[in-house]
């Protein structure tokens, strides 16, 4: 489809001499997160002397939980803020289930610290909590805004729910969950103004560096990174080539490729400008080590977004974020590796089976032999370096167990690592059937875009 096709990405990796981006392990995430929480809660006791009847314990509740909140709501946006470290230390994938536990507990301390303050309250006015609501939204400073700050919160919660996400396409659910980012914004107001809790020190200079600090992470690293990107490599369509029913790989060429670092089993974030697709970036990984002339994707029709971007013409530019994830060579600590992969989810295998060094074998599951992808690319790899292909097909009433079947082709398999990519069934199946064989979890890797 285009004049000047690149070469199929057959040969060795091209590797560009760099030094090693740093990385935050996840429990050292997780131990500063947790450690903020502990200083919030700090600010409370500090500021309680006494607390005394049910009136007292209420408001002390929703004391609690409006810092906690507070303190949630940025945080849960730096994690998904794509800042490199995070992404390249955590990943994507367990960023992404960090952020929706963290959400749902967003939404309960946020409806514990509404009822409780309203129950507090009235029980010191000698009021119904009905009327006691409305006093509070109508008299009290910034009230107005943090009841609306409340409905969006609540909304964007409904909507993420696992029954409503399945019913809306990414688009949709991804647009709707910007309303976060103006519910944290008018609920910043309403903690300054009646957060006795913060006063006026030290406390209320920390909670403006958390705020400021991250509306500046996220206007960098979502909007003033991939503008400057995109003005940097000026990135385009160069081809769009058939690999199967439903299934395309994506050229993309640009200016000083080496430069984005990229590494193979990452991911970019792609949006193309081209009628119905400028406003969506979605995650594609790269199907091929990053060469210095040009980025290969693969893209399944699972929609109307992936569906147009088959229909792309050569030419297109692209705007692209990245890269991103953690699904890297990295995290490779043992000679013998498994890959295990089915559908779309055979990209980042296919080029992490071209570069990871050791012993590697790769299996690759389809229900029907046509919906296996880079037979010949594999088979020649394979050749090239030694590896091991196999090709698990047919239903699941004819393989059978996938441990056993796994077992059967991957000899010692409890002494392999593994590398997982496929449907969120299917990868959960192995998992277990993984752990089942012997494999220890922390040699089970694997990343999804499923949240």
């Amino acid at each position: 489809m285009a004049t000047a096709a690149p070469p199929r990405p057959a040969g060795p990796a091209h590797r560009a001499a760099r030094r090693p981006p740093v990385a935050a392990p996840p429990r050292l995430v997780l131990a500063l997160v947790a450690a903020g929480a502990l200083g919030v809660l700090a600010l409370w006791w500090s500021d309680t002397p006494v607390v005394a009847g049910p009136a007292g314990w209420l408001t002390g509740a929703g004391r609690i939980t409006g810092l906690l909140a507070g303190y949630a709501a940025p945080v849960l946006l730096l994690l998904m803020a794509r800042l490199p470290p995070l992404e390249r230390g955590v990943g994507a994938d367990r960023l992404a289930r960090w952020h929706a536990f963290g959400g749902r507990w967003l939404v309960a301390a946020v409806s514990a610290h509404v009822l409780s303050v309203v129950w507090g309250y009235a029980l010191t006015d000698g009021r119904g909590p009905l009327a006691e609501g409305v006093e509070i939204v109508l008299h009290f400073p910034e009230m107005l805004k943090a009841a609306l700050a409340t409905l969006l919160m609540l909304g964007t919660g409904a909507v993420s729910a696992r029954a409503a996400r399945r019913r809306l396409s990414y688009e949709t659910w991804y647009y709707l969950h910007l309303a976060t980012y103006l519910a944290v914004a008018l609920a910043f107001g309403h903690q300054l103004a009646t957060g006795a809790d913060l006063g006026d020190g030290p406390a209320r200079a920390a909670w403006y560096a958390l705020y400021l600090g991250t509306a500046a992470l996220i206007g960098w690293y979502r909007l003033a990174g991939p503008w400057l990107l995109d003005r940097r490599h000026r990135l385009r369509v160069a081809e769009v080539r058939p690999e199967g029913p439903g299934v395309v790989s994506l050229f993309v060429t640009g200016r000083r490729l080496d430069l984005l670092r990229a590494e193979p089993g990452q991911f970019f974030r792609l949006q193309f400008q081209a009628p119905g697709l400028r406003w969506a970036a979605n995650p594609y990984s790269l199907s091929a080590p990053p060469h210095p002339d040009f980025l290969r994707f693969t893209v399944k029709d699972l929609g109307g977004h992936s569906a147009a971007v088959a229909a792309l013409r050569p030419g297109t530019p692209v705007r692209a974020e990245g890269p991103y994830g953690a699904f890297t060579g990295r995290l490779q600590r043992r000679e013998r590796v498994l890959l295990f992969g089915a559908g779309v989810g055979i990209t980042p295998l296919r080029a992490l089976f071209e570069t990871l060094p050791g012993e590697l074998t790769l299996v690759q599951r389809a229900a029907r032999p046509q919906d296996l992808l880079f037979r010949a690319e594999l088979a020649q790899v394979a050749r090239r370096r030694g590896g091991t292909v196999h090709e698990l097909v047919g239903p699941r009433e004819r393989v059978g167990d996938l441990g056993a079947a796994l077992a059967r082709l991957v000899p010692d398999l409890a002494e392999h690592e593994v590398y997982l990519c496929g449907p969120e069934a299917l990868t959960g199946e192995a998992v277990r059937a993984l752990r089942a064989a012997g494999v220890r979890a922390g040699r089970i890797h694997h990343e999804s875009f499923a949240l």
